[in-house]
């Protein structure tokens, strides 16, 4: 019994030492189950390498989640797709599989504010996490300041390869972005730098047309179109109605029907009081 209890305590030693963690954590109980069922040594083993392997999956997961910088809750269980078209809401379906990733096929977003461009596309960066894959999740007035800072230091390629490292950035508000000259350069060299590479996703409520705003330059403009657009995936949600807009609109017709039914009651009651004093008797 001493020699069966020390073998299993060496046996959870050398797995924390080949940081097998997730087996050393349960490899006593398999153990017990394992000679209670009557399990082979081959199932003993398959049931501590997959309890392994799905530990390794889920802090993966974790940890991708925590470096992406992907806004809390923006996922499919809480994205309305209701309010999308058929076409678009199979288009999500197919950029859940990641397929594009391989290809470094760009996805924009382009619609009105309020209809749900950024919450589709952080949705489809959670599934891309799921699957394994590195993303990041930004601004685009935060990305270019923080490359115009390493640019600023001297650093801008080194910023650029750690930015390499995700298999997909996700730029959000691009049109919103005015930018300078030096911070105009920083986005295109970004853009360039990935182009055919690594894919990345953008939301913005401007058309292509209206790109001039965001890089100033008419030739910088049509370049970096050209670049985001060769390989790349729309998602048109011009046509969709701002749930914001819709909902702020529900609200208001709330307020309404609630003042409506106080004007109600007060009137009502003031007729009642009226009634009462017009037929009241002394006694």
């Amino acid at each position: 019994m001493r020699n069966q209890v020390n073998r299993e305590s060496e046996l959870r030693s050398l797995l924390e030492e080949l940081n097998l963690d997730g087996m050393a954590a349960i490899c006593t109980d398999l153990a017990l189950k394992a000679a209670k069922e009557n399990l082979s040594h081959e199932a003993y083993l398959f049931e501590l390498a997959k309890h392994e392997k799905e530990q390794r999956d889920a802090r993966r997961t974790a940890r991708l989640l925590r470096q992406s910088g992907l806004p809390a809750g923006k996922t499919f269980l809480t994205f309305e797709a209701r309010h999308v078209s058929p076409a678009l809401q199979l288009q999500l379906e197919r950029l859940k599989r990641g397929a594009f990733l391989e290809a470094a096929v760009n996805v924009i977003a382009i619609g009105k504010p309020g209809v749900g461009k950024s919450h589709a596309l952080a949705a489809v960066a959670h599934e891309l996490i799921l699957a394994g894959h590195p993303v990041l999740w930004s601004s685009t007035a935060a990305l270019v300041q923080r490359l115009l800072a390493a640019k600023r230091d001297l650093h801008l390629p080194q910023e650029l390869a750690k930015l390499d490292k995700f298999a997909c950035v996700i730029l959000d508000d691009i049109g919103y972005v005015q930018h300078d000259r030096d911070e105009m350069e920083v986005l295109f060299t970004f853009l360039a730098e990935r182009y055919e590479r690594k894919s990345v996703m953008i939301t913005t409520n401007l058309v292509f047309s209206e790109w001039n705003h965001i890089f100033k330059n008419p030739m910088t403009t049509l370049a970096a179109i050209d670049r985001v657009l060769h390989h790349s995936v729309i998602l048109d949600m011009m046509d969709v109605e701002s749930y914001r807009a819709k909902e702020a609109s529900h609200h208001h017709l709330r307020e309404i029907e609630e003042g409506q039914k106080v004007l109600k009651t007060s009137s009502a009651e003031e007729e009642s009081a009226t009634v009462i004093r017009s037929t009241g008797k002394n006694y």
